[in-house]
């Protein structure tokens, strides 16, 4: 057991507020039981910031790791690690597969390791992500189309099945055959259904967002785009009242004016920031594998052989420093984005999120220039970087 202990930094930040010369405490469950401000000088230096642990809920792989391959559970424990030296506690896997018998197979492996491990490394799994196979093939992305289809029961019920629980999000094309009942399947059984490579109309994405469609995947990526008579995707995206959507903040996916157009639409309540990472993440430029499909990285930009970005190689502190360096975005903005947000889509924000009393003490230290130096999974740290404790 870990001791009762504290927390101390020049700024908290938890994240909707700043509080300076702060302390959290946190009891030998790994809970918070307190948050204050210190009439002392905090323990660290000048200008270091103590953030929620960052989530993120749409990421393939990074350090070598392609969800998916080889040994899951080895290779999930390689990758918890690294997903915490950049300051993330928590995470969904994205996955998918050629069939739905992979597929499912995939699902119940990886449910059973879930299910059978206390304690990880690092960041903390925290769920799977479906990102296929109930795409539009006129979107797929980086997807091969091959692996594309529409949504029927029997495969549904199969997947949430072999899930047990664990399946906490699916991106699904609303304009496919079937896809409204399937989505009114994926919400009854809990499920997050995230509009995502679409080619449909304005009209019909605003549709499904007002219904069962709460989520939006990857925004401006893969979605019929904004025009000014034909407004597609992005323009329901934009003027949704209630939609919750992802940005992939590498400043490769999207331009940074982009950004800043959908925070002004959408403020900091909806945003969810997001890596879409690979294998390649947090390695140098070569050639990695992403969906069984070579990805070819130079200087941080994956492609595919036809020139299609192909999966991200940014990470989330990093994205999170985009958002804040390169948008203009305020840093309680833009963690909330990374946090709060995420946690909130996928129903974790009970427990994880931000720092609050009672919840777990998932938190992250960093430095004036906003790099990660602690990373700390329910009261107990999992990385220190250099001036990290």
């Amino acid at each position: 057991m870990i001791p009762e202990h504290f927390f101390d930094a020049q700024t908290v930040c938890p994240p909707l507020e700043l509080i300076h010369n702060g302390r959290v405490a946190v009891n030998v469950n790994g809970t918070i039981t307190s948050i204050s401000s210190c009439a002392q000088q905090a323990a660290y230096p000048v200008n270091h910031l103590l953030i929620p642990g960052l989530i993120d809920i749409h990421v393939h792989g990074g350090y070598g790791v392609n969800f998916g391959d080889g040994n899951l559970a080895l290779e999930l424990e390689k990758y918890s690690s690294f997903a915490a030296s950049h300051g993330v506690t928590g995470f969904l896997l994205s996955v998918t597969g050629p069939d739905s018998g992979f597929i499912t197979q995939q699902i119940n492996a990886y449910a059973t390791i879930f299910d059978n491990t206390p304690e990880w490394p690092g960041a903390i799994p925290l769920g799977l992500h479906l990102e296929g196979p109930f795409l539009n093939p006129e979107k797929h992305g980086a997807f091969n189309p091959d692996w594309i289809h529409n949504p029927g029961k029997a495969e549904i019920d199969a997947y949430l099945q072999a899930g047990n629980g664990w399946i906490k999000q699916v991106s699904m094309a609303p304009e496919l055959p079937w896809a409204e009942a399937a989505a009114q399947m994926l919400v009854d059984a809990g499920v997050v259904v995230s509009l995502g490579h679409s080619n449909t109309t304005y009209e019909k994405a605003c549709a499904a967002l007002e219904n069962n469609f709460s989520h939006v995947t990857h925004t401006f990526n893969a979605q019929s785009p904004f025009n000014h008579r034909e407004p597609g995707v992005v323009g329901a995206v934009l003027s949704s009242d209630s939609a919750t959507a992802e940005l992939i903040g590498d400043g490769i996916h999207v331009h940074p004016a982009a950004m800043k157009i959908l925070f002004r639409c959408l403020g900091p309540e909806r945003i969810v920031l997001i890596t879409d990472a690979m294998s390649g993440a947090g390695l140098p430029d070569g050639v990695y594998e992403l969906l069984n499909q070579t990805v070819t990285v130079i200087n941080g930009k994956a492609t595919l052989p036809d020139g299609t970005i192909g999966g991200s190689t940014g990470t989330l502190d990093g994205c999170l420093r985009n958002l804040v360096n390169l948008v203009g975005v305020s840093l309680p903005d833009a963690v909330r984005m990374a946090s709060f947000n995420p946690a909130k889509v996928i129903g974790e924000d009970e427990r994880m999120g931000s720092i609050a009393v009672g919840k777990e003490a998932n938190l992250v230290l960093l430095d004036e220039a906003l790099i990660v130096k602690q990373t700390i999974v329910k009261g107990k740290t999992v990385f220190a970087g250099n001036g990290g404790k």
